[in-house]
């Protein structure tokens, strides 16, 4: 129930359409041009951002690092959404909250907003903002890392897979 720290669940269509747009967001990321690495260190990036609980800035810190990097800004983006979307964003609040009070000594369990707005967080100032902030600080190279790997060799593995296609039926 939000507000009181449990759970928020979603109804039965809602897995649809997240299924229908994770094959969306793979035939995206299958399908970007440029040197594998670039893409999955773009993938990294938005990964990272996407796991630190700073979602109205989440596309002005990837275009951001994404330009001072010279990585694949179109992966940083499909990186970003599949850590925080509806269906993550609230365990992912929950848990960087949590992980962000243990760090810096709070004794709060339950996280205090209404909801996972914007607003709703910065109304509860310092004493949600801080340790949210922190716990997400910390997951985030927790996710990007393996991310970086994984779709590296992902990208490899489909792209031999495609080249040994091409070659096979000339």
């Amino acid at each position: 129930m939000p507000g009181h720290g449990g759970p928020i669940f979603y109804p039965k269509g809602n897995i649809r359409v997240v299924r229908e747009r994770l094959k969306t967001w793979y035939e995206s990321l299958i399908s970007l041009k440029g040197e594998p690495r670039a893409i999955a260190f773009g993938l990294a990036i938005g990964v990272f951002i996407g796991a630190t609980p700073t979602i109205p800035f989440h596309t002005v810190l990837i275009i951001l690092l994404c330009f001072l990097l010279k990585k694949n800004m179109t992966a940083a983006y499909l990186g970003s959404w599949v850590i925080s979307n509806p269906l993550t964003i609230p365990f992912l609040y929950f848990f960087q909250y949590r992980l962000g009070g243990c760090l810096l000594g709070n004794s709060y369990t339950v996280f205090p907003a209404p909801d996972y707005s914007l607003g709703s967080i910065i109304q509860h100032g310092g004493y949600l903002v801080i340790p949210l902030l922190a716990g997400g600080i910390i997951m985030a190279p927790f996710f990007a890392i393996p991310a970086y790997f994984i779709s590296h060799k992902l990208i490899l593995a489909i792209r031999n897979n495609c080249h040994d296609r091409s070659e096979e039926n000339p």
